[in-house]
């Protein structure tokens, strides 16, 4: 094995760790902070929220990335919900909301682990979209939100408002699903940089497009799932023509043998 490669590896390790480390002390302030900080208009607190908070937030999702297919993610991932429980009974809503995040995030890697082909991602992009929707419109989502707002609050993930006690939530299949699409993109080799983007961006989209219209809330799947297709669609169309052409071509050979005397 060259040794300059694997020095660069290790190297890297190292800046990723670090860049990790540095990133979660600045989240931590921020959200132990946040209500003593400037208080700007609705607009500007949505652009901070849509172009710093929650990229800031899914940065650590993306350094967590090498770790898509290890061992023990279920385990971790209930570990994490575990300790989300305690630090909600603690009152420590930060910890508790990064838990949260981290458990659903490894919860997501272990999940992709059933699909067994891209055209499995992809038909679950083309679905759940509709099936959120129905979910926050006329789904218990909307009788959660609606009549029974603590429980959606406990089962999200707080993106705080600087200068406020309030801020943007997101549910916890959001992240699911995000972590899910996430490492899709590196397991069957996409663009897992424009995706981490798109899907960073697609949630911000979301919130500005809820607070425009003026809407209580707004599903978060239809545009994450329209992030992962528009980042990998071209390679992903290409993926699936190719592998279809090779099951036909298989089918065809063994046709052809059986038909032989």
């Amino acid at each position: 094995m060259d040794s300059g490669a694997v020095r660069s590896r290790a190297r890297s390790r190292h800046v990723s760790l670090g860049g990790a480390l540095v990133l979660g002390t600045a989240l931590a302030l921020y959200y132990a902070f946040h209500d003593r900080l400037w208080n700007a208009s609705t607009w500007w607190d949505i652009a901070f929220i849509a172009l710093v908070l929650i990229p800031a937030c899914f940065a650590l999702v993306w350094f967590l990335l090498p770790l898509h297919n290890a061992p023990g993610l279920l385990a971790a991932g209930l570990a994490f919900g575990v300790l989300a429980l305690l630090f909600h009974v603690a009152g420590w809503s930060t910890p508790e909301n990064f838990s949260k995040l981290f458990g659903v995030t490894a919860i997501g890697f272990w999940f992709l682990r059933y699909f067994e082909t891209l055209g499995w991602v992809v038909l679950v992009a083309l679905i759940i979209p509709w099936v959120d929707a129905y979910s926050v419109w006329r789904g218990p989502t909307k009788v959660i939100v609606t009549q029974h707002r603590e429980v959606f609050t406990n089962f999200s993930f707080s993106f705080p408002i600087p200068g406020e006690t309030s801020g943007a939530n997101l549910g916890l299949p959001d992240l699911l699903f995000f972590a899910l699409f996430l490492s899709a993109s590196v397991r069957w080799a996409l663009r897992p940089r424009l995706t981490w983007l798109l899907l960073t961006l697609s949630f911000g989209a979301t919130l500005a497009l809820a607070v425009w219209r003026e809407f209580g809330g707004l599903p978060a799947l239809p545009l994450l799932a329209l992030g992962f297709l528009l980042a990998n669609g071209d390679v992903i169309w290409t993926r699936l023509r190719r592998e279809r052409a090779e099951r036909s071509a298989e089918i065809g050979t063994r046709s052809s043998g059986r038909s032989e005397p």
